[in-house]
């Protein structure tokens, strides 16, 4: 499998669906949500690697019951996640999913060979965890909410250090859903200047595309976004989800404005030059001159079609000599002059 590292970013961002529970543990829906997100527009599914051992401690299920139970009933098995790894292969789309334990990176990486290893927020300060996961030598997506600036650069030190260099940075803020007071998306610009040789891009918790979409402007090249069938559904996090045509509607805006988005560099595209001779201005005569008049600026006239001398020579032609008569609206030629 290609490493999304191989995208130079250049046409398009990377777009990640986060299935996360939205499957609801049935297998027929997590396949069916996985097509839907290709047809969206997403390169890549990911799910949670996760068992309730992973999570949380005893003492937090003794006194939450009902939470365990939610845990098992949509927590996926090994098997379960193979068998969607194969299955988004086989239908060209990159698959990858986000491990709590060194039990679940070992299975991800040798089981499903997934395009990257999603490090959750919540690992952000995992020490241990994050040298294990640079050893696999696969690419890393790291989030950053709830981290600090000082934070984010020991992580991404311990990762360099233990010899892995393919790393994204998402800048996300981990409150579900997230407050447009709390999103900040101008720190994709400071993880940018941070980073310099690393690709940014942004966890969206909010509801709706329009932070994602804003996010492209900022310098984001990777997208992750929540993804369900059905928002309706009660579930976790499944109200801030994308459903398939919100989706498609995010990937295409940001096509778009990535596209627009051009270099810093002020160059004209060769349409824009063309439109030049459409809407710049030209020189004309606004009356009948005789030969041997000399040309005064009330004697001329800056009109469209930008076919002929550019209005920003007008100077070079004031004060001179007519070698021969000239009529009324008649484009100025610089061979009509002494």
């Amino acid at each position: 499998m290609k490493s999304i590292f191989s995208k130079k970013f250049k046409k398009e961002p990377y777009f990640i669906a986060e299935l996360n529970t939205s499957h609801f543990g049935d297998m027929k829906l997590a396949k069916k949500m996985i097509l839907e997100a290709k047809k969206s527009g997403c390169h890549c599914v990911k799910l949670q690697s996760w068992t309730p051992d992973s999570l949380y401690s005893d003492n937090f299920f003794k006194k939450n019951p009902i939470s365990k139970r939610f845990f098992e009933k949509y927590a996926l098995s090994e098997n379960q996640l193979k068998l969607l790894a194969n299955f988004s292969r086989n239908n060209g789309i990159d698959f990858s999913s986000t491990p709590y334990t060194f039990r679940e990176v070992d299975f991800l990486v040798k089981k499903c060979n997934p395009a990257f290893i999603k490090i959750a927020s919540m690992d952000l300060n995992n020490y241990p965890f994050l040298k294990y996961i640079s050893k696999k030598r696969k690419p890393i997506i790291l989030s950053t909410g709830m981290g600090t600036l000082d934070e984010i650069k020991k992580a991404v030190k311990i990762i360099k250090k233990n010899g892995n260099n393919k790393i994204t940075i998402l800048h996300c803020i981990s409150l579900y859903p997230a407050p447009s007071k709390h999103i900040n998306l101008k720190n994709i610009i400071t993880l940018k200047k941070e980073f310099t040789n690393l690709n940014v891009g942004y966890s969206d918790h909010t509801e709706g595309v329009e932070f994602a979409i804003a996010a492209i402007s900022m310098g984001a090249s990777v997208i992750e976004k929540h993804f369900t069938l059905d928002k309706k559904i009660i579930g976790m996090d499944n109200h801030m989800a994308l459903e398939p045509f919100e989706m498609k509607t995010l990937t295409d805006s940001c096509n778009n404005i990535f596209l627009g988005l051009g270099s810093l560099n002020r160059s004209l595209s060769r349409d824009e030059i063309l439109q030049k001779k459409k809407m710049r201005r030209s020189i004309f005569f606004n009356k009948n001159l005789k030969k041997n008049k000399i040309v005064k600026l009330e004697d001329l006239d800056f009109k469209r079609p930008g076919i002929g001398v550019s209005i920003d020579n007008y100077n070079k032609f004031v004060g001179k000599k007519l070698k021969k008569n000239v009529e009324s609206g008649k484009l100025l030629k610089k061979n009509y002059f002494i």
